[in-house]
């Protein structure tokens, strides 16, 4: 069964780039990639760029939306995913705490819905 785990942590607060504790965390998920990879499980993984880039639709009524920035005001932001295949959900929340932003943030694991076509 895949897995998707969702990365969120605070941009406000997390590690910055070209620091010392950024260039850490960044090794930590190359290793953590290269585990998965090692072990078969992983599908995909990307990290995303930052919040001020997205872009939220909604339709309402028939009428659509377009707001600049994420879909809800939180703390936590969604910077990243990896799919994971594995066999069941313990497997899965064991690849999903080797995920370095566990340290800053949550991770969220859920499993993919299948749908026959």
């Amino acid at each position: 069964m895949k897995y998707i785990a969702l990365i969120y942590s605070n941009e406000a607060t997390d590690p910055v780039p070209g620091s010392d504790e950024f260039t850490t965390l960044i090794g930590e998920y190359n290793a953590a990639t290269n585990k998965f990879v090692e072990d078969g499980v992983l599908v995909a993984g990307d990290p995303l760029e930052s919040i001020t880039t997205a872009t939220t639709l909604r339709s309402r009524n028939g009428n659509l939306a377009v707001t600049d920035g994420p879909f809800a005001e939180t703390k936590e932001q969604l910077g990243g995913y990896y799919i994971f295949d594995c066999d069941n959900l313990d497997a899965a929340l064991k690849y999903a705490a080797m995920i370095p932003s566990v340290k800053y943030g949550s991770i969220e694991v859920r499993p993919i819905m299948a749908i026959e076509s």
